[in-house]
Parts: C-alpha cells; structure tokens; sequence
C-alpha cells in the first residue's frame, strides 16, 4: 500500500512539473514572439508611408453559405484593400481555406468581394490552402516568391502572422483591421496563446506543408 502511495505521489509531482514546464515555455514564448516583432506592426499611415511591398496579404476567416464574409473576415478585407488603394502594394493575396470549392471556399469569398470594391482581378492572388499562418507564410514564401509583404489581420492574430512571416525568410510588416470585439473573442485569445507557442517552435523545425503541391493561383 506504501509503494503505491510512493507510486501515485512521483506521479503527481511529475505530472505538476510537466505543467509547470508548459505553462512556463507557453509565457517565455508569448513573450518573445510579441517583443521580437512589435517594431513591425504598423498603422494604415505607416504602411502607407512605406510602400514598395510585394503583396498585402489578407488572412481567410469563416464565411457564410450565402457568400458573404463573416464580420472578422470583412474587416480585413477592407483594411487590406484601402491598402491596396492607398498605394502600399499593388498585388493582394487573399490566403484562406478553400475545403470543398463547392461547398465552402473563402478565397472566393474574398476575391469577389475586393473585385467588387473596385480592385483589378489581375491584382488578387488567391491561395486556397491557407489552412494556418504558418502554412500561408511558408506557401507565400516559397510559392509565390515575396520578399517584403505586408500583411492584415486582427490584432490578437497579427503577431503571430508577422512573426511567422519573419522567421520563414520574408520582411514582414502587419496592420491590424477595425478594433472590433467580436463574439467568441475570449476563446480565440486562448487559442492564439497555445498557437503563439506552436509556431515559435515549428519556425525552428521549419515542416514543409502538405500543402505545397497546390500552386497559388492568378485568377
């Protein structure tokens, strides 16, 4: 009976030093990544200022089945093209996740909604695998090419998105859309934390996606 209270006792400290170790790895990481690109996260002026990108890259989000993109994603989409139409890149990739092309593709979504705000069909790029940041960072990396990007998203995301765009070889600037508290937000800020910590370790390892068989196309 002793040996079996010796048994769950090691168990227990081993167990609280894994979490221990987590939860220390999940701060140092956060921490890190956030201080190592904060001098490139720019406002709309700034990036304005700037110029000279190769693309502005418009992270996907959820649609819906009508077509239309969910508040999160429309937010971006107008940042990413009053960027356009300010003169900070004349090439927007609209990266998202294109499952089934007839049943739900946001690159679609956000291609035809750019078009109708004005932005040339020869301007957009799509990447339709844009499953992850890291994934969209390293397609665009090493698929299309760019060296100097500009990317959008919200706030929460736009660390990480910049900080895997550096760390896979680009000079990767961010601009966060509307400042906007949309429903569910406390999750996703959970989930960023986790995926902070997730990338700062697969951009060492640097894992080529599945992904890389499918071009990212010029519509």
């Amino acid at each position: 009976m002793n040996r079996f209270k010796k048994i769950i006792k090691f168990i227990c400290a081993a167990a609280a030093v894994v979490l221990s170790l987590a939860a220390l790895a999940l701060v140092v990481t956060n921490i890190y990544v956030r201080q190592s690109v904060k001098k490139r996260l720019l406002d709309e002026a700034d990036a304005v200022i700037m110029g000279d990108f190769d693309c502005i890259i418009v992270m996907g989000a959820s649609v819906y089945a009508d077509g239309s993109p969910s508040p999160m994603l429309e937010d971006r989409l107008k940042e990413g093209i009053a960027l356009y139409k300010a003169g900070a890149s004349d090439v927007i990739i609209m990266s998202g996740d294109r499952t089934e092309e007839e049943y739900y593709d946001e690159v679609e979504v956000m291609k035809l909604y750019a078009m109708d705000a004005g932005v040339p069909e020869e301007d957009i790029l799509v990447d339709p695998c844009g499953y992850s940041s890291y994934e969209t960072m390293y397609r665009v990396a090493k698929l299309h090419g760019a060296r100097r990007v500009l990317i959008v998203t919200q706030q929460y995301h736009l660390t990480r998105s910049v900080y895997d765009a550096v760390k896979l070889g680009m000079d990767a600037y961010g601009v966060p859309c509307a400042k906007i508290k949309y429903s569910g937000q406390l999750r996703r800020d959970i989930r960023e934390v986790l995926a902070v910590t997730k990338d700062f370790f697969w951009t060492i390892v640097k894992p080529k996606p599945d992904t890389m068989d499918v071009g990212i196309t010029l519509w």
